[in-house]
């Protein structure tokens, strides 16, 4: 309940217009586009703290064509998820995962682009903590917002 209320409030802090350049008469929404975006990476970020990774993977489109760029370029939904099962083995390895400074760029109907950081706590016997930056491109498709490209530091 705790990580929901967080979660909501951080998606608010992000996606909130400053109101300063708004007169308090024309308070805008989030557009919907941004708001579906977002959900994708809170559903994420909900599986993976379960220690789910089928679930977390879901949010990539199962596609050759999908590309995951950290130190190599790694192509393919089967790729990537064997890459994933392959580095977080067990609950322990796969730690607390916390998104924050989400940015959502929509770039027309179809496709969007998010920037944002990533945090990873987990005991030093399990990897020890871990950050970075990433920006992915969704694209809306049959199945909802799915990620096609994932470009992650840390």
């Amino acid at each position: 309940m705790f990580l929901r209320f967080r979660l909501s409030l951080a998606l608010l802090a992000t996606l909130s217009l400053p109101l300063a350049a708004h007169s308090q008469q024309s308070l805008g929404t989030v557009p919907q586009q941004q708001l579906d975006v977002i959900k994708v990476l809170l559903a994420q970020e909900e599986a993976w703290n379960r220690g789910d990774l089928d679930a977390f993977a879901q949010s990539y489109k199962d596609s050759p064509d999908t590309l995951f760029i950290t130190s190599s370029v790694n192509r393919g939904y089967e790729g990537l998820l064997e890459s994933y099962r392959r580095n977080y083995p067990n609950r322990a390895a796969m730690g607390n995962l916390a998104f924050s400074e989400l940015e959502v760029h929509p770039l027309d109907e179809r496709f969007a682009v998010v920037i944002g950081r990533y945090r990873l706590e987990r005991s030093k016997k399990d990897g020890g903590n871990a950050e970075g930056i990433f920006s992915l491109v969704l694209e809306k498709t049959e199945k909802g917002w799915k990620i096609v490209v994932d470009h992650t530091t840390g």
